[in-house]
């Protein structure tokens, strides 16, 4: 399996630390805020990655960190008036909620800061123990200039680094950055170094240490991965700190998910234009805006739009339109020739296009032969093969597709429906076509389409409407 190292800027053999098994780290969010569509690509770009592992055959260890001791936290809690634990708890549950939405599979492990803390305390001591780490009236500082590989992960310019870290005067150099925020206000927490609380980069190094990590050898993990605004200074920070401390590379392997525009900017809440995941769920289903955020590479730069999600739909309707087709019919087998074609193409570092090409492909092939054959019992069994593979692995196509093609319809909706559904048989019994039509065309005017069909009148709400 070849995958992309932002260290080595190209693609690389994945060769994992201990055979036939995977660990992965990916930073979660600070949850101070609902999850926006950027946390969302993040999610769904790993959670690729750890099916495509596990369908090739390793035995994936994956975790994921909830940030919940951080200065936005804290702004939270004085606009709110809420407890630390009441703001955290709610929206790591929103959190969670989302990702079940999206078909994003739980993390093995979910560490948060504040139950690692004295991990986070025993790492800094390790810091100044070995002199890469200094004191100051505010707190606790890493010395950057301790580490001769700074800045080989990013590839930032000394300059701009100095630009990106909080300034202090009182630091040996600009680039340091804090790990021990000294504070006399609540919510703080004993150390040796006084009260206070944690610096941000210094929790993802102690929970990989404490929870994650190979001590005996030279990288503690396999992969740790995040979005590319993470590259720097956090993930730099990150390995900085792992490899001051002890001695060893943090990670085998660095991958990074590309940002998430809306029409063409960055998403970012300083420019007005964040979308959350919440609200795009008021329109889509999780599964909808699961298979629009992974129909683009992870590596690229992702531009979200109202009318690129409806044509990705669209693509999607295909697969559950043959999945009517099957409907009723159980039986499975194993379709190889898929199997290998796509995981050929997602094991070249997760090459969604070419799979997602092949899935059309064989979906198209699906509908020809059940045109020629419509009741070939072991011709379906290998159309469900594919089709189970493909949820499995993509993490698509797990709805009952008849309630997928009524997705966004309330149930009072639906009730009405029904009901204009019999009237307009009872008009056609009757000879009425004039009623018959007109009750379509209202339907059509609402946003739904009827079907005539051996099995009776099925309906689906029209795309877009």
């Amino acid at each position: 399996m070849f995958i992309f190292d932002s260290v080595s800027r190209k693609k690389v053999l994945f060769e994992e630390l201990e055979a036939g098994k995977v660990t992965i780290y990916v930073c979660g969010p600070t949850v101070y805020d609902d999850a926006h569509l950027g946390h969302a690509r993040s999610a769904i770009a790993f959670d690729l990655l750890r099916r495509v592992l596990e369908a090739s055959g390793y035995e994936v260890t994956f975790a994921k960190n909830f940030t919940d001791i951080d200065d936005k936290i804290i702004a939270k809690m004085e606009q709110t008036g809420q407890s630390l634990e009441e703001i955290t708890e709610y929206y790591i549950r929103r959190y969670c909620t989302h990702m079940q939405a999206l078909h994003v599979k739980d993390a093995d492990l979910e560490p948060r800061a504040t139950q690692n803390l004295d991990s986070m305390i025993a790492l800094i001591q390790k810091l100044l123990d070995k002199d890469a780490a200094y004191i100051l009236e505010d707190g606790v500082y890493f010395d950057t200039s301790k580490d001769k590989e700074y800045l080989s992960l990013s590839h930032q310019h000394i300059e701009e680094a100095k630009a990106r870290v909080q300034s202090n005067d009182a630091k040996k150099n600009p680039k340091d950055f804090v790990l021990w925020k000294r504070s006399d206000t609540p919510p703080n927490y004993p150390s040796p170094f006084g009260l206070g609380r944690p610096g941000w980069h210094i929790e993802c190094s102690a929970m990989i240490d404490a929870h994650l990590a190979h001590h005996d050898k030279d990288f503690q993990i396999d992969i740790h991965a995040g979005g590319v605004d993470l590259l720097f200074p956090h993930h730099e920070n990150e390995a900085a700190q792992t490899r001051c401390a002890l001695d060893q590379h943090l990670a085998k392997y660095w991958m990074h998910n590309g940002f998430v525009n809306i029409d063409g900017e960055k998403m970012s809440k300083s420019l007005g234009n964040s979308f959350f995941i919440k609200d795009a769920l008021k329109v889509y289903d999780g599964e909808i805006l699961r298979f629009y955020l992974l129909s683009s590479h992870y590596r690229a730069d992702f531009n979200f739009n109202e009318i690129d999600l409806v044509s990705s739909k669209r693509r999607l309707d295909r697969l559950y339109r043959l999945k009517k087709r099957l409907f009723g019919f159980s039986s499975s087998s194993a379709d190889k020739a898929f199997e290998k074609a796509m995981l050929e193409a997602l094991q070249d570092d997760l090459n969604i296009s070419k799979a997602l090409a092949t899935l059309d492909e064989s979906i198209t092939i699906a509908n020809e032969a059940l045109d020629l054959a419509p009741k070939d019992k072991s011709l379906k069994a290998r159309i469900n093969g594919f089709l189970d593979w493909t949820q499995e692995v993509l993490g698509i196509g797990l709805m009952d597709p008849f309630e997928y093609f009524q997705l966004g319809v309330s149930a009072e909706e639906k009730e009405y429906i029904k009901t204009q559904i019999i009237a307009r048989q009872e008009a056609k019994k009757a000879k009425d076509f004039a009623t018959a039509d007109a009750i379509r065309e209202d339907l059509t005017q609402k946003g739904i389409a009827l079907m005539d069909t051996p099995e009776g009148t099925q309906w689906e709400r029209i795309v877009g409407q």
